[in-house]
């Protein structure tokens, strides 16, 4: 399991009971955080994605109300490579038919990357400012997608770029060599990523990862991975794609996070 991931970036879990007794649990608190009038501000591209940043009211086991603490082989994969960690509020992201259009004060550019790139990113790189420089704001220690409604497969699937993490990594950890540690997330790295992720686009596969509530995606921190279109006529359930994502900070910060993992 350690070398698959260190290998592509990325592993599936089939479906998992112990998955879907959390999923049961979360599922009528993630239908709620999506009609929550205080997170509208969440309801983008035109109504075709729900960005539901923090929208999960988990606890740092995971446990959604009554419900059970978060669990199962995915999860404690997880663990057993990177260390129990408590966890934040998960991402409740929602797409439905028509995704993506526009985000709210998106560039043109910006729309074509996100319609013919599947919006593909590394989590944690955060841009600022107008000039939209990227520094790294999130460390965080693994992503896992845990699926919360029936989808069909090309209904926006989950996209990732097999073996990313190496090249990225690489790159990202050269960028930052040299600086103090304390001052690595002023560090920009816009243009190592940038040439970066076109060295991904030009050698590594993508690959679309559909997958049902049960079941489960891990992803390394420095994969790059987006979105794919909504393609016409895909089904899914009545509220669209719903998708809880969880991303544990690392203590140690920015240069814990450089590490290859």
């Amino acid at each position: 399991m350690v070398g698959t991931l260190a290998t592509r970036g990325w592993l599936r879990f089939g479906h998992d009971p112990v998955l879907s007794d959390w999923v049961a649990a979360a599922l009528p608190a993630a239908r709620a955080a999506l009609r929550d009038p205080a997170h509208a501000h969440w309801h983008d591209c035109e109504g075709t994605w729900f960005v539901g940043v923090d929208a999960l009211p988990n606890d740092e086991a995971g446990r959604v109300g009554r419900g059970p603490a978060l669990s199962g082989a995915a999860f404690e994969a997880a663990e057993a490579l990177f260390g129990r960690l408590p966890l934040h509020r998960a991402q409740v992201s929602v797409t439905r038919p028509g995704y993506p259009k526009p985000r709210r004060g998106e560039s043109e550019a910006g729309f074509r990357y996100r319609s013919r790139r599947d919006a593909a990113h590394v989590d944690g790189l955060k841009p600022r400012g107008e000039t939209r420089r990227r520094h790294l704001d999130e460390p965080h220690a693994w992503i896992l997608g845990i699926p919360l409604t029936e989808a069909d497969r090309d209904a926006a699937p989950l996209v990732v770029w097999e073996g990313s993490h190496r090249i990225l990594g690489d790159a990202l950890r050269d960028a930052l060599t040299g600086y103090p540690a304390e001052t690595l997330d002023e560090v920009d790295v816009t243009d190592a990523y940038q040439a970066a992720r076109q060295v991904v686009f030009d050698s590594c596969a993508r690959v679309e990862l559909p997958a049902r509530p049960g079941e489960a995606i891990l992803l390394h921190r420095h994969l790059l991975h987006g979105v794919a279109p909504w393609q016409a006529g895909a089904g899914a359930d009545p509220d669209g794609r719903m998708v809880a994502y969880f991303r544990p900070i690392l203590p140690a910060g920015v240069e814990a996070w450089a590490e290859s993992a």
